[in-house]
């Protein structure tokens, strides 16, 4: 056999080469080809899943509307504050959420079922107004307000209540949003708007099903197209270094970033990234402990004075209320009881004060038995929040406890509407405490500018 046969006979590499370049080309079209019916499938789904995310937004906006209508009802009957009046109507009559959620929902024809369900809700809720109105109007009458009533002009009460009393039309009015026909309506409401979002889950459900078999046959057809391209580029990649590589660059990059390491890669080096990230994740633990012992105080948990002052930089001044308050004849009760019971009466200070004030309200401890409560988002006019949360304080501290004495605080109180900065509401404050202290302790004192 000829040298010109054998070589006929035999295989180029440059042919195989262009082969496998041409059968990648062809794999990376039906890759391509895959990937955008794919694309379509999942932006199904994605669209389905959206729909059902907004129109279960819109379905809580009506519960949320709602509820917004009872609790400005309340409090204008209970408080008899003007603005909850005002906001009632203005949610009513302009905002509208209700009606514009089931506007949204009714605009899907394949929710029809979900839209009548919310629609039963909405006039389950438009019911209720009616309770709300007539209580309103005895509290507008109660209270002779002047210039507050017009949306309630076509509201008629009856003889009997007309004649009543201001006080016990109050009292019939805070009775009618308080009884159990009031909580029935709105259980009522609420399983109306369950069933509005049970069958708004089913419709977007089947959707979602259809959307993902499609997605589920089209994944298996890449999976196979990806087997394919892999074992057509194998060579490539078995030619070139780079898997070895990658982990580490990405590995110094992390780090450099201060974050974990991908556990990627060879074995040895996902075991020395999985032993790295045990040491990062005890590092970064101890640094947290480090920072809240930085800030806060080891008996009693509060924040320290550092915390204190950290705090207080990012406070918004004008409704803010500062309370510093400290243990009536506490140097009497360390004298006394000893240390030790000076210490469980701080404990028991703090331990309460976290009972009573919000959770979202800064405890902090800034001398021996000095401490500083900064209470945010509250308004001026809202002292009456805050005193029964003192009185329950001190109605528990004094109650004797083994190994600790009754006890009282004093409480000094301003509003950073009435300060410059944050050190002037907290002299402010301090002022008021003393007030406090001369009035006989045991006791509480706003600052009046």
């Amino acid at each position: 056999m000829s040298e010109s046969e054998k070589k006929g006979r035999g295989v180029s590499l440059r042919v195989l080469y262009l082969l496998l370049i041409v059968l990648t080309v062809l794999i990376a079209t039906v890759l391509l080809v895959t990937t955008l019916f794919l694309a379509n499938y999942y932006r199904d789904m994605e669209k389905a899943t959206n729909e059902y995310i907004e129109m279960e937004k819109a379905a809580s906006d009506l519960m949320d509307a709602s509820d917004y209508l009872t609790e400005c009802a309340r409090r204008f009957t209970l408080e008899g504050g003007v603005e909850f009046y005002n906001r009632y109507f203005e949610e009513a009559n302009v905002t509208r959420r209700r009606e514009k959620a089931v506007e949204k929902l009714q605009s899907y024809p394949e929710l029809k079922s979900a839209a009548d369900r919310l629609q039963a809700a909405l006039d389950g809720s438009r019911s209720l107004m009616e309770r709300e109105f007539y209580a309103m109007k005895l509290v507008v009458l109660a209270k002779d307000y002047v210039g507050v009533g017009s949306e309630l002009r076509d509201v008629v009460i009856s003889v009997e209540d007309r004649t009543m009393d201001a006080d016990k039309k109050m009292s019939k009015a805070t009775q009618m949003l308080l009884d159990g026909e009031y909580f029935h309506e709105k259980d009522q409401i609420r399983k109306e708007m369950r069933e509005s979002l049970n069958e708004l889950e089913k419709t977007t459900k089947a959707l979602e099903n259809e959307s993902s078999s499609k997605l589920q046959t089209g994944l298996v057809v890449f999976r196979i197209v990806i087997v394919l391209q892999f074992l057509a580029i194998v060579t490539m990649v078995w030619l070139t270094s780079s898997l070895g590589i990658n982990p580490v660059l990405k590995a110094v990059e992390k780090i450099r970033d201060d974050s974990p390491i991908p556990e990627v890669g060879a074995n040895e080096f996902k075991y020395l990234a999985r032993t790295y990230n045990r040491i990062y994740a005890v590092y970064k633990r101890s640094l947290e402990h480090l920072n809240f012992k930085a800030s806060h105080d080891e008996l009693t948990g509060a924040y320290n004075r550092a915390g204190y002052e950290l705090l207080m930089s990012g406070i918004d001044l004008p409704t803010t209320y500062m309370l510093i308050l400290d243990v009536d004849n506490f140097k009497s009760i360390n004298d006394t009881y000893g240390h030790e019971a000076g210490n469980k009466v701080l404990v028991k200070l703090v331990d309460l004060a976290k009972q009573v004030f919000r959770a979202d309200d800064y405890i902090c401890r800034v001398g021996g038995d000095e401490f500083v409560i900064v209470m945010g988002r509250m308004q001026e006019s809202q002292r009456q929040l805050i005193i029964p949360k003192i009185l329950e304080i001190n109605e528990q501290l004094a109650k004797p406890e083994e190994g600790m004495p009754a006890c009282s605080i004093s409480v000094g109180l301003a509003h950073g509407s009435m300060a410059e900065n944050v050190t002037d509401l907290f002299k402010k404050a301090d002022k008021a405490l003393y007030v406090s202290k001369r009035s006989g302790k045991h006791t509480y004192t706003f600052f009046e500018d």
